[in-house]
Order: structure tokens, then C-alpha cells, then sequence
């Protein structure tokens, strides 16, 4: 683990696996996680990933070993916005290949949309154009009612497919989520939830603005799969972000 000062002060933590040909300059392929998460939930893409690419995985604030801010402390898009461009200045990168998977998935957005200097590829995963109209705010009551990892237990079938995936990752997805302060975790879902767009967990019918409206876009469907398939199907997520980049730039490019 790393960490990097963002320009509020805070210390934000992020992890770089590098397994490529050191005498190449491998491009940085950024890793942004789900809400409820941490750069940990990633563990299983960075094998194949990191041959071809510096795989950097950041701790979103407030989540794994970033810290929580302050409850007085106004939370801003905009900070979590910035805390991604402030990583890749840190890096000395002026562009990279950005993942980003829900919550993470909309910080991505948002930097495409601000700053695509910054951005030479985009790939979104269980990420619409946005949450507005969605189910999550009335998540927050249910967390502050029951905790969050009993709130995450008893809808667990909307995140993960239980037939298809190993009993312990479902206990483990819990474990982690559980790391998590509630109380961080409902300002952050109050602050997304607005953005336009909605997003019924499932529905790939509120992709479609993407296809509509994004030039030279491509959209795969994980087919009956729920929400989380970031942490279900590691393995085809990776084989999907190798594919496109290879199609698209170049493995390593």
C-alpha cells in the first residue's frame, strides 16, 4: 500500500501491481471501486491485468485504508472527482484507462465528462449514466435500523448470484462491506443518488443512454447475472477490459 496527499490534506491510500516488461513504460490502467468497497475487491483482476498494464487500485475515500472524513465535513462530487485526478497527477499521469465499477463507475463518468484529456478509455461495470429515481436512498434507513451487514445479508441475491459463486466469497463480500461507516456510507449514497439517470439494480434497459448518446460505444450483457459481477465473475470482467483494450489500443498500449 501506498498512499498520496490529496490537496484537502487527507492521505488517501492506493496500491500499484506492475508485472510488465520494466524497459516498456506500460500505461496505467486505474481501478475505481464499488460504494460499500475497497480496492481489496479486485484481488482477482490484477493477475492478468497487471502483465500487460500498471494496475493501479485506489481506496476510494472513506472506504478500505482511506480514511473516513470528519462527520462535520461536507461531501462534495466533485472531491471524489477530484481525489482520482489528484492520484493520476500524483503518478505523473496525464491520461490512463480508467475501470470503474458502480459508485466507482460514476466518478469515471464524471471525469470523462469534466476532463477527458484524462481519460483514454472508459470501461463501466454495473455502472449506468446515473442514479437518480433509484431504490438506493431507501437503503439508508434499513442500514441505520438493522447494520450494514445484515441489511447487505438479506439482499444479497440482488448483488451476487448465489448458485453460481463459492459460499465463502459471499461471506467475505459481507466481512469487507461490513469494514465500511454506516454513517459515511448513507452521505455517499444520498450524494449519487441524484445524478441523473436511474438505475433499477438489473435493468439493461437504463444503459441505453449510453448507446444513444456516446459515440463509438460497446455495450456486453453479463445475462442474468445481478449486480456485483465485478466480484462474481472476475475472471470474464478481466477477459472483457483485456479484449477491449487489445481490440481497441493494444495490449500494453
Amino acid at each position: 500500500m501506498e498512499t498520496f496527499k490529496a490537496s484537502d490534506g487527507v492521505e488517501l491510500a492506493y496500491y500499484v501491481d506492475d508485472f510488465t516488461e520494466p524497459w516498456k513504460g506500460a500505461p496505467i490502467l486505474l481501478l475505481l471501486h464499488a460504494a460499500m468497497g475497497s480496492a481489496r475487491r479486485y484481488y482477482a483482476w490484477v493477475p492478468p491485468l497487471s502483465r500487460h498494464y500498471r494496475v493501479v487500485r485506489m481506496d476510494l475515500r472513506g472506504h478500505g485504508n482511506s480514511p473516513v472524513p470528519p462527520a462535520d465535513r461536507e461531501l462534495a462530487l466533485d472531491r471524489l472527482v477530484g481525489d482520482v485526478a489528484e492520484l493520476m497527477d500524483h503518478l505523473d499521469c496525464a491520461s490512463a484507462h480508467i475501470v470503474g465499477n458502480s459508485a466507482g463507475g460514476y466518478l469515471g463518468q464524471q471525469l470523462a465528462m469534466n476532463h477527458g484529456e484524462r481519460v483514454r478509455s472508459l470501461m463501466l461495470f454495473g455502472s449506468t449514466p446515473g442514479l437518480k429515481n433509484s431504490q438506493a436512498p431507501t437503503w439508508i434507513p434499513q442500514i441505520e435500523m438493522k447494520g450494514l451487514r445484515t441489511f447487505l445479508a438479506e439482499t444479497i441475491a440482488d448483488r451476487l448470484p448465489l448458485d453460481k459463486v463459492d459460499p465463502g466469497l459471499v461471506e467475505w463480500f459481507l466481512d469487507e462491506a461490513a469494514k465500511n461507516d454506516p454513517a459515511y456510507i448513507g452521505k455517499l449514497v444520498l450524494l449519487i443518488a441524484p445524478v441523473p439517470g436511474a438505475e433499477p439494480i438489473g435493468s439493461t434497459a437504463n444503459y441505453e443512454p449510453f448507446r444513444r448518446r456516446v459515440r463509438d460505444v460497446e455495450m456486453r450483457v453479463y445475462e442474468g447475472a445481478p449486480h456485483n459481477i465485478c466480484d462474481a465473475f472476475p475472471d470474464r470482467c478481466a477477459g472483457d477490459v483485456l479484449d477491449f483494450l487489445g481490440r481497441r489500443f493494444g495490449l500494453g498500449l
